[in-house]
């Protein structure tokens, strides 16, 4: 997998992002959402579908019915929403198999390049919460060390 973040992505950070912003206490349904957003529902269910699995939404059905944070904002790390909806996030095909496959690996001189940018995106993404998203908002740089 490539590290270029589809729609999907995107749009599941934006949509849990609405959610957060809403009554928390309340579910919101797609629609609401799809509103606010101007994401179709149809692509949000795709999207709900693939987060409640990963246990960061509750739903529930009905007339009130609609989906919810799982979790508080704090504890819903964008690394997370990433994994969830985008799969292994790996910046070359053998860091993404649990063993590297490659022939290569033992003798491979540009390996260590490519951990090391795994390494800094994983860190950068799981230091984000949901919160910490919403502070980062209209800012031109993160202030980010490795």
């Amino acid at each position: 997998m490539s590290m270029k973040i589809s729609t999907r992505g995107r749009y599941a950070l934006r949509l849990l992002l609405d959610l957060m912003l809403q009554d928390k206490d309340s579910y919101v349904s797609l629609k609401e959402i799809s509103s606010r957003q101007d994401i179709s529902v149809k692509y949000l269910e795709q999207i709900t579908s693939l987060l409640t699995k990963a246990g960061l939404l509750i739903s529930t059905r009905g007339p009130t019915g609609g989906y919810k944070l799982a979790k508080s904002p704090d504890h819903i790390r964008v690394y997370d929403v990433m994994v969830a909806t985008e799969g292994p996030l790996h910046s070359v095909a053998c860091l993404g198999e649990t063993e590297n496959p490659c022939p290569r690996k033992d003798s491979c001189t540009t390996l260590g390049v490519w951990e090391g940018l795994d390494k800094v995106v994983y860190d950068y993404l799981t230091s984000i919460t949901l919160s910490d998203a919403l502070t980062l908002e209209n800012k031109e740089a993160v202030n980010f060390s490795i």
